[in-house]
Parts: structure tokens; sequence; C-alpha cells
């Protein structure tokens, strides 16, 4: 199970990491970046997610449905 993690940094900067678990224990951390603004977070939250979604197996086959 993959999940977005947000924190505080040292500097006061907003972190945004994208964590993995296995059996309710964290066994891998993908740090996106940093953000000292609220558009630049929403940016990071965005390709956090996109970094999630890219790893999950469609739901359904849509390439019968390609034009050719």
């Amino acid at each position: 199970m993959a999940y977005i993690r947000k924190f505080k940094t040292g500097s006061g900067a907003t972190g945004v990491q994208v964590c993995y678990k296995e059996q309710g224990k964290v066994v891998k951390t993908v740090h996106v970046g940093s953000a000292n603004s609220e558009e630049h977070l929403n940016k990071l939250l965005k390709k956090a997610q996109g970094i999630i979604d890219g790893e999950r197996p469609a739901l359904f086959k849509l390439s019968k449905f390609d034009k050719q």
C-alpha cells in the first residue's frame, strides 16, 4: 500500500514523501520534494499522486476503443 506523507522540515518548509507499507511497516520511502508555498505544495502533491497512480494497474483495458 502506498500513501502520501506531508511533514514539516527543519527549515519550516513542508516535505512530501510517498511511503510504501507492507504488513503495517514502512518498507520504502520516496522523497518527492519540499515546498515553501501553497502553490508549490499542490504541485508536489500532484506529482506524488502521479507516482502512486503510475504503479497501479488499470481497472479497465480501453485499448480496444482506440482508433486505428
